[in-house]
């Protein structure tokens, strides 16, 4: 079985709330950035180069907040892939804490499109056979 794409973030003040909790649209930030590393790191495909001609928008979300995480903890995010269509990535997702309790879990599909010069023309493009054998890599289960 393949091993998820995992970084670790330290919980920092921009991301808590007054009750010193982290704000849970900063969670959305969290996973978005860690799509961003798997896509840099891992598929060798940063978003720098992507947007030019290309783009990768997320087009369903699933959460669920589990346990509440707390200014200074250390979160450890996951992301594997559930399954990979022609055009489409469905990933799922979590952040543990230090403990391994889940903090946030959930699923995220994305869509590789192709963006015409305009911006104004936006369409589903199926991964090149490169692209798909370096996202198989992350088929798995957590």
């Amino acid at each position: 079985m393949n091993q998820p794409f995992t970084k670790q973030e330290k919980i920092r003040f921009k991301h808590v709330d007054y009750a010193g909790i982290v704000f849970y649209p900063r969670f959305l930030e969290m996973l978005n950035d860690l799509v961003e590393d798997w896509f840099e790191e891992a598929l060798d495909r940063p978003f720098s180069k992507i947007h030019e001609t290309n783009g990768i928008p997320t087009v369903d979300l699933k959460v669920q907040f589990k346990k509440a995480a707390r200014l200074g903890e250390i979160l450890t995010k996951s992301l594997w892939v559930k399954h990979l269509g022609g055009s489409s990535i469905n990933c799922g997702f979590n952040f543990l804490d230090e403990y391994g309790q889940t903090c946030l879990e959930g699923e995220v599909t994305l869509v590789n499109v192709a963006i015409q010069q305009d911006r104004n023309n936006i369409k589903a493009e199926p991964f090149n056979e490169d692209m798909k054998e370096k996202i198989s890599k992350y088929i798995s289960k957590p």
